[in-house]
């Protein structure tokens, strides 16, 4: 049985990592609860980014820090199943690496966390009437 044949031209390459990296977000949602979780609370608050008519700029740092997120979840998934691949498991050495990714990705939730507070918490008083 022969191998497929690797891809050639650049477009070729282009869309055949597009396609590795849509396998990868397809196995992070299939497999990680927190991923759906990160993406549900990201679908919602760029709703409500679009019903509170944020401008470009407000907009655009929302967006940065749910993709901040969103990244930070699929870099401690890869080091997690990398890791898990390991025989010591339980490990210090491996359970620091767990931890320290899961702290990433806890700086990048509060981090966007204080950034939605700040653009999206008067927006939203604003519109509540207070």
């Amino acid at each position: 049985m022969t191998p497929p044949p690797y891809p050639r031209g650049p477009w070729q390459i282009f869309w055949a990592s597009c396609r590795y990296a849509l396998k990868g977000l397809r196995f992070a949602f299939i497999s990680q609860r927190s991923f759906r979780i990160h993406l549900a609370a990201a679908f919602g608050v760029l709703a409500g980014a679009f019903l509170l008519r944020l401008d470009a700029k407000e907009t655009a740092l929302i967006l940065a820090m749910v993709t901040l997120v969103l990244m930070a979840e699929l870099i401690n998934t890869a080091l997690e199943v990398v890791l898990n691949l390991m025989e010591a498991r339980e490990h210090p050495v491996v359970r620091a690496a767990k931890d320290v990714a899961a702290a990433s990705v806890l700086m990048a939730v509060a981090g966007a966390a204080a950034v939605g507070v700040l653009i999206l918490g008067p927006k939203l008083l604003e519109r509540l009437g207070r």
